[in-house]
């Protein structure tokens, strides 16, 4: 298998395949076509308004049937594909029953893959979920958009699938990957119905209304190979004896096990005071608050793309920003969602939050995301390991005043001036509700300040970034776990067969990290059930 890379073509070309065909036939000096697979394709836009779409691709070849000059070629090489592999060994009899079931808390990514591995390995998992089944949670959300009637067991936070159901689907991931897990990852997604192109894609996403239903399928898989899910059932308790774990659920079920998976989500703030007073350690840590912000796709399109007008044959055009602030102070974007929605993800009475949100089309009249700044102890104090969550919960308090429940919205210009907008802003970029408010006291002195820094900095970037009709939208506040819950060298907590795992953890962000995180779970519970 050798692998070509850099391979441009023109994204005015229609048919892309066929002159992908005929590159590769070029660069290889040959007339017939050789079996090969994308391994990522990129747009190219240095050189705008003129766009190319860049490819890698792998290439099977026979011994002898490639001259030796193409192998001189720079752009071709060996390639290394790092396929996931399970853990080897043979599984105990009973390590799918009784008190050997694993019971995972949580059915967001890091939870649902989890228990997806788990059940393809017979080891026939026990899901509690707070939330209700993704089907019916689409329905609770879209009454909480429509009438302001919110569930607090069942809305963008709490249910199947997790808070990055309802957010543009991203795919992409940081993390160092020497193992193949993000690969795996795809492959199943897939497999459940996502589009196959997200395998290649250098910034693959899926939308919200894929997503749903790819969660879906995976449920029934799991349910199929023997997994069983318990939906509006929420973890009230934790007792250890014996060497095994007692989980307390909805406060008069009690399921012993030797392996609790912790995946709660960031947002499961009564969780987290619950296991803290059953003696499961913790550790507080920094993370970014901000606003949303929205501008016309329009403006992104042109900036990203060099024409006032996007070609259909391009995608809405997406940003990435960052800043460092002559003060040390971090600024930058985040969960850009092109064509999308600014969504009220509020999941507590008497609190708003706001995130992001797109379909797989991406086909809105607004880009919005969050304009984020890092905060840490410096900010909200160091007292004790819940510090940075009652930070959190007094900024959306104070968005929740603000807005009156729903969401306070505010011109960036009436933001700068201090004044609450005169004048009737657009709403067609946002899902839940919005009023106009004066966002001036929100966040503080410091961080106001850093995140005008930050505005009029990009502004300087794409045109029209920091422009005065420019909207906000408060708070964004849920960007990642405001704690971690610590766990040791076996994964395993300071209360012994239990796991923490995922964003609410503290040890991911965004569907790829958590899902990742929850197959490192997995493979951890699987090799500790083996027959050595």
């Amino acid at each position: 298998m050798i692998r070509i890379s850099q391979i441009k073509i023109d994204a005015e070309i229609k048919d892309q395949t066929k002159a992908l065909d005929l590159k590769v036939k070029k660069k290889l000096k040959t007339e017939r076509l050789p079996d090969y697979s994308i391994v990522k394709k990129s747009l190219d836009a240095r050189y705008k308004p003129k766009l190319y779409y860049v490819y890698t691709v792998d290439v099977d070849v026979s011994e002898g049937m490639l001259k030796a000059s193409v192998y001189k070629d720079k752009q071709i090489s060996q390639s290394e594909i790092t396929r996931y592999v399970w853990p080897e060994g043979a599984i105990r009899k009973d390590a799918g029953q009784s008190v050997n079931r694993p019971v995972i808390v949580g059915m967001g990514p890091a939870g649902l893959f989890c228990a997806y591995m788990l059940a393809h390995a017979g080891c026939k998992p026990l899901i509690f979920e707070r939330g209700k089944p993704v089907e019916d949670r689409v329905r609770d959300v879209e009454t909480f958009f429509n009438d302001g009637i919110l569930n607090p067991e069942s809305n963008i936070q709490f249910g199947e699938g997790g808070a990055g159901t309802f957010s543009d689907g991203k795919l992409n991931t940081l993390v160092n990957d020497r193992f193949g897990r993000s690969g795996k990852v795809l492959e199943i997604f897939v497999k459940h119905g996502a589009p196959k192109h997200i395998l290649y894609d250098s910034k693959p996403h899926i939308g919200t209304d894929v997503l749903r239903t790819v969660v879906a399928d995976m449920r029934n898989e799991i349910i199929s190979c023997g997994g069983e899910i318990r939906y509006e059932h929420k973890l009230t308790g934790v007792k250890v004896h014996d060497g095994y774990v007692s989980a307390l659920v909805n406060d008069d079920l009690t399921v012993d096990t030797s392996a609790l998976v912790l995946a709660i989500g960031h947002s499961a703030r009564d969780t987290y005071h619950m296991l803290y007073d059953m003696g499961v350690s913790m550790e507080v840590k920094p993370f970014a608050v901000g606003m949303r912000v929205l501008h016309s796709q329009s403006i992104i399109d042109s900036a990203q793309y060099g024409s006032a007008c996007r070609p259909s044959y391009l995608p809405a055009a997406a940003y990435k920003l960052a800043h460092r602030t002559d003060d040390g102070r971090n600024v930058y974007s985040f969960c850009m969602c092109p064509g999308g929605y600014v969504v009220n993800a509020s999941s507590y009475n008497d609190h708003t939050a706001v995130n992001g949100m797109s379909y797989s089309g991406r086909s809105g009249k607004y880009a919005n995301s969050g304009i984020i700044m890092g905060v840490d102890t410096a900010d909200f104090g160091a007292d004790d390991v819940f510090a940075g969550l009652r930070f959190q919960e007094r900024l959306e308090r104070s968005a929740y005043e603000l807005g009156r429940g729903l969401i306070p919205i505010q011109s960036l210009d009436a933001y700068r001036k201090g004044i609450t907008d005169s004048i009737h802003l657009d709403r067609r970029g946002l899902k839940g509700g919005a009023v106009e408010a004066n966002l001036n006291g929100l966040l503080g002195d410091t961080l106001r300040d850093t995140f005008l820094d930050g505005m009029n900095r990009f502004d300087k970037i794409i045109p029209g970034f920091g422009s005065g009709d420019t909207i906000l939208a408060g708070v964004e506040s849920r960007t990642s776990s405001p704690l971690r819950i610590t766990r040791d060298k076996s994964y395993e907590a300071s209360v012994p067969c239990v796991y923490p795992c995922g964003e609410g953890a503290g040890y991911a962000g965004g569907i790829m990290s958590a899902a990742m995180d929850g197959m490192i779970i997995a493979e951890e519970i699987w090799k500790k059930r083996m027959i050595q």
